[in-house]
């Protein structure tokens, strides 16, 4: 072999093997990538308010508007979680700003200890990042024994500063859900009676405005 194909098979490896760490680089980002989304998503909602989530604070609001909105409640259970969860209270009506406290109920119907876990959105989702609370049961891991009863408190103001998007400013209601989950070392409570279907445990519906 010429020392001229000799200088053309060595640069036709280099290429070669820059092709392959560029592939294999390429696969390894797409990897990362995927395990980030779940993560930065989650991140992304909380900060945005994104598909209806609320924001987490930790102190009250500053200001009250003379202006008042209603908050409806709503309660579900999901995947044969045998609770009876339901809001204290159908809805308040407060003033913009004002930081104000509710409960739900939940009473495990089963007759052995069962678990959940809560997730929750707002309507209209717009809303979502403007709906501040300061205490609230989401995303939390409950047990409760054979009939017991527990209050969850929610503690939440709304964001004087939903009065200046556009969206927005003419909304008259928000409805805060709560859906609580069956955790996953509690199956015991499929074979209770839902049979895996969500249920709402209130009248409340979710629209919006007015």
């Amino acid at each position: 072999m010429s020392e001229r194909d000799n200088t053309v098979s060595e640069k036709a490896q280099r290429s070669n093997r820059v092709i392959a760490v560029v592939c294999l680089a390429f696969f390894a980002s797409m990897v990362g990538a995927a395990y980030a989304a779940v993560p930065l998503y989650q991140l992304f909602c909380q900060v945005t308010g994104y598909g209806g989530t609320t924001q987490r604070v930790t102190q009250y609001s500053q200001t009250v508007l003379d202006r008042e909105i209603k908050v409806r409640f709503d309660a579900n259970t999901a995947g044969g979680l045998p609770w009876d969860f339901k809001p204290v209270q159908r809805d308040v009506t407060i003033k913009i700003g004002e930081t104000t406290q509710i409960s739900y109920k939940a009473k495990n119907t089963f007759s052995r200890p069962t678990s959940g876990r809560a997730s929750f959105n707002v309507t209209p989702q717009l809303a979502g990042a403007y709906f501040m609370k300061v205490e609230c049961f989401c995303f939390t891991d409950t047990e409760l024994q054979p009939g017991e009863e527990m209050d969850m408190p929610v503690v939440f103001y709304v964001d004087p500063e939903i009065v200046n998007v556009p969206e927005l400013k003419n909304v008259g209601t928000i409805t805060l859900s709560y859906t609580f989950f069956p955790l996953a070392e509690g199956k015991p409570q499929e074979s209770a009676a839902t049979g895996g279907q969500l249920n709402s445990n209130t009248d409340a519906d979710t629209e919006i405005g007015g």
